[in-house]
């Protein structure tokens, strides 16, 4: 109904997104029920192209009447915006498909009881407040699962289903003036994947508990990282948030365009560096795969309608390619879009997000790579970051550090630092832990747009080593 209404007003192409989540997230925080949020929402979003631009809107009543006026809408902001474009919209072609896909999972997480979860995150808070210490104890899960059915003016028609589960908890340690925080299995909410509930009983929560609550405790009393250029090495959840915020964001198309000029920067990595540009050193090799079992932004198509696929965004230390939607792949006359178009449900227009961007695990032994080291560093578990607007200049804080000497782990440091420019790192790159290592982690919070919108991806990590890096706080 809502294509034949577009066709009919003018629309030269148009898509509808018919989207149901549901989403469950429990908190236990100090003992007591920090939140239990269960809900459903439903809508759709009817997208076109009229007189050379865009036109959006949505609504969530799906009812005969609202979509004739919702698809109304779309083509009529589409015709008001085509007043101010510098030139029409153009499409990458992507032949049309008409497939069903589905996450795999083994346990449905909202068929698991809610007291089988209660009880479990109960234990590990119990675990984790046995320190006089450990002021704020906080244990959480979160499942979602979105059903949504594109339908597309050229023919597609995907019908998929997406779960996302995910699992972990903090403890925050107080003595005097000074606060440590110690998160399982990451910070941030910790570990998130495309399965079922399989996954929260694959991270063994409540055998951790005790040591990351004797951490938390123990980095009270260490002493701050020392400030030096050295060796650092990067466990791989760290890794993977590096990956993020230095190659991600800054490999997303439409940012190097300035199309995020206005709200978050743009990107140094211009056109003219594709294929040219030294990124890293040899050993670092960056893909992103929207196939890869357990990523966040696995499927089997994207908000386009483009088809799951995997391409190099840095090959032996070069940079070969961008992260692309349709509309900016045709805008620069590519032959077809890597499939980064998604949007944050029903309600909102896609925008080009980070996909699954990984690191390719190197061959290194992890011990080997710390024997080899006379002084360093090791660092884990993200604090804190602070990038440019051009994602180049950053600087990281992780949880916990620990001094190498003599090529073994030593004395824990606290809020451990690193700075540095983004190819100058990368470059910088020595080692990389092999597959034994490797995780792909999932990033549930990644912001972007105007509207905001919030997206989810996985990033594949080893542990890596990087050589004469400035670590603590500069004066």
């Amino acid at each position: 109904m809502a294509l034949s209404e577009a066709k009919k007003l003018g629309a030269t192409y148009a898509d509808i997104r018919l989207i149901t989540t549901e989403h469950e997230r429990v908190v236990i925080r100090n003992g007591n029920i920090g939140s239990l949020d269960s809900s459903v929402s439903r809508g759709f979003g009817v997208r076109v192209i009229c007189d050379g631009a865009w036109g959006f809107a949505a609504s969530p009543q799906m009812e005969e009447a609202e979509v004739r006026r919702v698809t109304a809408l779309a083509v009529e902001i589409a015709r008001a915006s085509s007043r101010a474009k510098e030139k029409d919209v153009v499409l990458a072609p992507e032949p049309p498909a008409q497939e069903i896909w589905m996450t795999p999972f083994v346990e449905d997480p909202f068929k698991v009881p809610m007291g089988e979860k209660l009880d479990l995150c109960y234990a590990v808070d119990e675990v984790l407040r046995k320190s006089p210490k450990i002021q704020v104890a906080e244990s959480s899960m979160l499942f979602e699962r979105e059903h949504c059915i594109l339908a597309t003016s050229e023919g597609t028609f995907a019908d998929q289903v997406l779960l996302h589960s995910g699992a972990g908890y903090a403890a925050t340690a107080v003595e005097g003036s000074e606060v440590q925080v110690r998160s399982y299995p990451n910070s941030f909410g910790g570990q998130y994947m495309a399965l079922g509930y399989e996954l929260v009983r694959s991270l063994h929560l409540l055998r951790e508990a005790e040591r990351v609550r004797e951490e938390a405790v123990a980095l009270l009393a260490a002493k701050p990282c020392p400030k030096r250029k050295t060796t650092l090495i990067l466990d791989g959840s760290q890794v993977a948030l590096q990956i993020h915020e230095s190659v991600g964001h800054a490999t997303e198309l439409d940012r190097v365009l300035g199309m995020e000029a206005n709200f978050a920067g743009t990107s140094f990595v211009t056109l003219e560096k594709e294929g040219k540009f030294r990124y890293g050193s040899d050993r670092v090799n960056l893909y992103c795969d929207s196939t890869i079992p357990g990523g966040l932004a696995t499927f089997g198509f994207d908000d386009d309608g483009v088809r799951a696929q995997r391409w190099d965004i840095v090959k032996n230390g070069m940079f070969v390619g961008y992260q692309t939607s349709r509309e900016i792949a045709g805008r620069l006359g590519r032959p077809r879009s890597t499939g980064n178009s998604r949007a944050e449900g029903w309600s909102h227009i896609p925008i080009i997000r980070n996909g699954n961007l990984s690191l390719e695990p190197g061959d290194a032994d992890f011990n080997k790579m710390i024997a080899e080291v006379d002084d360093g560093v090791y660092m884990e578990t993200n604090k804190s970051w602070s990038i440019d607007q051009q994602r180049l200049n950053f600087q990281f804080t992780c949880e916990l550090g620990r001094e190498i000497r003599g090529g073994k782990l030593q004395d824990l440091v606290k809020n451990p630092t690193y700075q540095s420019i983004t190819p100058d790192f990368w470059g910088a790159c020595d080692a990389i832990a092999g597959p034994a290592w490797w995780t792909l982690w999932g990033v549930i919070n990644c912001g972007k747009g105007q509207p905001g919108q919030i997206a989810a991806m996985s990033h594949g990590a080893s542990p890596a080593r990087f050589r004469d890096i400035q670590v603590g706080v500069p004066d």
